[in-house]
This record gives C-alpha cells, sequence and structure tokens, in this order.
C-alpha cells in the first residue's frame, strides 16, 4: 500500500534553494517535506563555485533579489557553523584596456544607485588590492558585497535547520507524478514518487536544470534548459587570490543567450588553500563529455590575470549544469496554470547567491502573505506560448 502523508507542502529538489525553501517554509510553521531522487546537493549545487554576488547583475529584478539575498546571508551565517565558510571578501572586476573600464564604469554608476556599494579602483592602486595580478590593467571596480559560501555545506547546514522545525527530507526518492485534478488547470494535491504519494496542497518545483521536467509533470511548460560550465580546481596554496577576481568580459558572459561555448577568466581562493578558476559556458544539452579545449582558456584565462599560477598544478576539474531561462531570470512563485504549484528554479549560476531570498519569497507566497519583493518579473507563465496548459495531467 502506498504510502501517504498529509503536508502543507512537498518540494522538490535537495539542492541549495530547494533547501532554502524548506528552511524558510519549515521556520513560518509549515509542514514541509523535501524530495529528490539522489543526495543533498547533488545536482547543480554541489558542482558550483559559492558565489554571492551582486557585482554582475544590471540593476532590475535580479539585482532586488540579489540584494535582499546578501542580506540574509549574512544573517545566515551569524546562525551556521564556520564550516560553511562563508566569506565576506568582496569582489573585483578588472578591466584590460580603457574602453572596458569605462564601460564597467557606466555599469557601476547604474548599479550604485539601485543601492550596490561599488568603488573604482585606479590601475596605480590595483596591486594593492590583489598583488600577484597582472601587470598593464587598466583598472577595476571593487564590490564589498560580493561573498562566498561552500554550497554543499550551506545546502547541508540549510536543511539541517530545516528538519529541526519539522522538515522531512526523503532523498533517494524520485518524484514520478505531480498529483492533480482532472483536466487542464487542475489544482494540485501532492506528488507521487517510485515509493508512494505525498499529499500536500503545495508543490514548489526546485529541481534545478531539471525544472522543466518537473513543471511538465504538472501539465505545464517551463523552458528550462541546462547550461554547463567547468571549473578548475588547483593544489592547495597560501593566500595568493583575495577577492573574488574577474574580467569585465565575464559580465557580457552571464547576460549572453548564446549556446555556443564562451570563456572568461574568473579566479578565487578558499579558506582550505585550492584556487577555483572558471568560468565557462555552452548550451550542449546534458551533455557531460570532458572537454580539454574548455579547460586550457580556462588555465590560460587565470594565468592571464595572475601569472603566479602559470606553474601551479590543477588537481581536478568538474562540471556542472546551470538551470538556464531565456530571460535570464529565474522563476519564482505560484503558477497560475496549475493551482498549487509553486516554482523556484532557473537561476542558472547565480542559484547558491539568490537562494535565501528565494526561500523567503516562496514561504510567503504559500502562506497567503505579501512577499518582501515584488514577484511578477519573474512569473512562471511570462514566456511567449506559456499561457495555456498543455501535457499530461495525473488525475488522482
Amino acid at each position: 500500500m502506498p504510502t501517504r502523508h498529509s503536508l502543507d507542502v512537498v518540494i522538490v529538489g535537495a539542492g541549495v534553494v530547494g533547501a532554502a525553501c524548506a528552511y524558510y517554509a519549515a521556520r513560518s510553521g509549515l509542514s514541509v517535506a523535501v524530495v529528490d531522487r539522489g543526495s543533498v546537493a547533488g545536482g547543480t549545487t554541489g558542482a558550483g563555485e559559492g558565489n554571492l554576488l551582486v557585482s554582475d547583475k544590471e540593476p532590475g529584478a535580479e539585482l532586488d533579489l540579489a540584494l535582499l539575498s546578501t542580506r540574509l546571508w549574512r544573517e545566515l551565517a551569524d546562525d551556521f557553523p564556520p564550516e560553511i565558510e562563508f566569506e565576506s571578501k568582496g569582489g573585483l572586476v578588472v578591466a584590460s584596456d580603457e574602453a572596458r573600464l569605462d564601460a564597467l564604469g557606466t555599469f557601476a554608476a547604474g548599479q550604485a544607485a539601485a543601492g550596490v556599494t561599488v568603488a573604482r579602483v585606479p590601475a596605480d592602486r590595483l596591486h594593492d588590492a590583489e598583488p600577484h595580478l597582472a601587470p598593464g590593467l587598466a583598472g577595476a571596480f571593487h564590490y564589498p558585497q560580493d561573498a562566498q559560501v561552500q554550497p554543499a555545506l550551506a545546502a547541508a547546514h540549510l536543511l539541517r535547520a530545516a528538519r529541526r522545525a519539522g522538515a522531512l527530507l526523503r532523498l533517494g526518492e524520485e518524484v514520478t507524478a505531480v498529483l492533480t485534478g482532472p483536466g487542464p488547470g487542475g489544482v494540485v494535491s501532492g506528488v507521487r514518487t517510485d515509493r508512494g504519494e505525498l499529499r500536500a496542497p503545495a508543490v514548489v518545483n526546485a529541481a534545478g536544470s531539471w525544472g522543466g521536467e518537473l513543471a511538465a509533470l504538472a501539465g505545464v511548460e517551463l523552458p528550462v534548459m541546462p547550461r554547463r560550465g567547468f571549473v578548475l580546481v588547483t593544489e592547495p596554496l597560501p593566500r595568493l587570490v583575495r577577492h573574488k577576481v574577474y574580467a569585465a568580459d565575464y559580465v557580457a558572459d552571464v547576460a549572453s543567450g548564446s549556446a555556443a561555448l564562451q570563456t572568461s577568466p574568473v579566479v578565487e581562493g578558499t579558506p582550505s588553500g585550492p584556487v577555483l578558476i572558471g568560468a565557462s559556458r555552452e548550451r550542449v544539452g546534458f551533455d557531460r563529455t570532458l572537454r580539454v579545449e574548455v579547460l586550457r582558456r580556462l588555465a590560460a584565462g587565470a594565468a592571464g590575470l595572475f601569472p603566479v599560477l602559470t606553474g601551479v598544478r590543477v588537481l581536478r576539474a568538474y562540471h556542472g549544469f546551470r538551470p538556464y531561462l531565456p530571460d535570464h531570470l529565474p522563476a519564482i512563485g505560484p503558477d497560475p496554470r496549475a493551482p498549487g504549484l509553486f516554482h523556484a528554479c532557473g537561476h542558472e549560476g547565480a542559484g547558491i547567491g539568490l537562494a535565501p531570498a528565494t526561500g523567503l519569497l516562496l514561504a510567503a507566497a504559500i502562506r497567503g502573505e505579501r512577499p518582501a519583493l515584488d514577484l511578477t518579473p519573474f512569473r512562471p507563465d511570462r514566456f511567449p506560448g506559456a499561457a495555456d496548459p498543455k501535457g499530461p495531467h495525473d488525475g488522482a
């Protein structure tokens, strides 16, 4: 006989976004279950660098979300143990020439007007900020609000705190159906898994790069696509890199919708010693093939920024799939096409940074309260052709 549980909300996905949704929902008094076919942080979260950034976001809805999350991450860091490796180390965005520096200045001015703290660093002061930077750079902009966290450990501690507040965690359990009423637009009543049923009037899609597949189980379309990225990990080193340092081109790459391979140097140290080197982006589906060309580009870009890394050994490389939506904004909030279905996915490479704000907003939406930010820009039905429900429904 299938197992049935009566809950307020079922969250599908145990990455950092699902963990944050569970944390804020459980703390608000909702009864919560988190279901994942894998392990905690077994998808995009476990393959992330742990970036908590405002520096790469233009004024608008995503930046507002990032600024809220920045405040929440600092609150969480005060409550959680140091194992999550929260570092408020700031970001440094460097320009190789005057044209790029001017473009960064225009970008930074718009951010400052929206509430971001940012300061220009002239070329003759760059080595005060980063002594090992390459010579000849035109200048940079410093973002003290940028930070970093160990993403898998952060997700684990969010879930631990959620469990202390009463949440259930069901790992290695695959959702096979979203239970809805008959016909298009049927009301959601829970999920069916390979172990039974979990009944709840709210289901949260926090399935990351697989968010489109989960949405389809509820009969709605959400055009989430995986965008593959690689990261290099060096041998442990003394603290050579003080900030998260990246080239101006990275901002354009983040905003690009191109499916082609793009690489721009992103370099940061970690408390445990290794230096993390990114970043690459390409849309190749869920192809896990290791591309040596990408690794070479990443290594060359990092050495170009920090020549001291030229002779350093790379111990390993890993990759993950960022959940990409066509307008670069996540889907957050209720889906009017399937009442009771809520989305918290499509954050692309910003999910770790945006997780707390997403969880806080989702908990408020589920409870029928006014969220701290307007969710209109994040509506899951905002994409062309997504207005009418379609796809299979489960009539249970």
